[in-house]
């Protein structure tokens, strides 16, 4: 664990490396933060004209925390980012786990996720009705945590399977990123969809955090906490697989002295 947790360390200083050259505070407060608090008052105000201030709350809570979504699927292209650095030669060669390295490598995006998501929540939410109250703040904040995990890891799964196709990175991501807002219960609840879309959207684990955090709005701890719980399996379920993935590529990387084929 010592190890793993070591390797974890030094990759994610690269990530904070990575950060501070994308971003300076004043791009990300004023680009990336104004522009995701503009995208989540835009959708909800889109369908305040159609319901009720019950389905204004409803697509407030939903806009807010598919920031954290939007934001950690850019896991999909930052990790293609190694093959254009002439780095994944040096991750074939290493005798760590691959998902170790990689799940470090881009942590810059779960933390940010993170940050944006609570600052949406509670400056947007207010605007259109949602009140938290004091005691509902500890759970808001780490399911919001648990949500950019969680899909971090989902995401560390597609960019394996991209890293390949570094055409295809931010298609992926952005594809993935609006599938899951439109069936993820984001705007339309989740039990509105056919059987073969619900079962898709209930392995995603958006779809169990945001039921989390409406339960906490209503005070329903009993729902929140089995929500979480079903979140945080399939976060881990989605990191295996990553795990799966990416040793599979280096390992067949090390056969073959090669890093652009599977």
């Amino acid at each position: 664990m010592s190890r793993t947790l070591r390797v974890v360390t030094y990759s994610a200083a690269n990530a904070a490396a990575d950060m501070r050259a994308i971003y300076t505070w004043r791009i990300w407060l004023f680009g990336w933060l104004g522009r995701m608090l503009a995208q989540a008052v835009f959708f909800t105000l889109l369908g305040r004209s159609a319901g009720s201030l019950s389905h204004t709350e409803y697509l407030a809570v939903g806009s807010c925390l598919m920031s954290s979504v939007i934001e950690c699927m850019a896991v999909i292209p930052s990790t293609t980012w190694e093959r254009a650095a002439g780095t994944l030669e040096f991750l074939a060669a290493a005798p760590s786990r691959p998902v170790w390295v990689f799940f470090g490598r881009s942590l810059q995006w779960p933390a940010s996720a993170s940050v944006t998501t609570l600052v949406s929540m509670f400056t947007v939410g207010p605007l259109f009705g949602v009140a938290w109250r004091p005691s509902q703040v500890p759970a808001l904040v780490g399911l919001i945590v648990l949500t950019s995990l969680s899909t971090y890891c989902f995401g560390l799964l597609l960019a394996a399977l991209v890293l390949n196709a570094n055409g295809a990175r931010n298609l992926v991501a952005n594809g993935v990123s609006l599938t899951m807002m439109i069936i993820c219960g984001v705007q339309i609840p989740v039990e509105r969809w056919p059987a073969v879309v619900r079962v898709v959207a209930l392995a995603l684990p958006p779809t169990w955090t945001l039921r989390a955090v409406r339960a906490v709005l209503a005070n329903d701890g009993t729902t929140a906490l089995a929500a979480a719980g079903a979140a945080a399996v399939l976060g881990v379920g989605w990191l295996v697989a990553a795990d799966v993935m990416f040793t599979m590529f280096l390992n067949r990387s090390r056969r073959t002295g090669r890093t652009d084929h599977f």
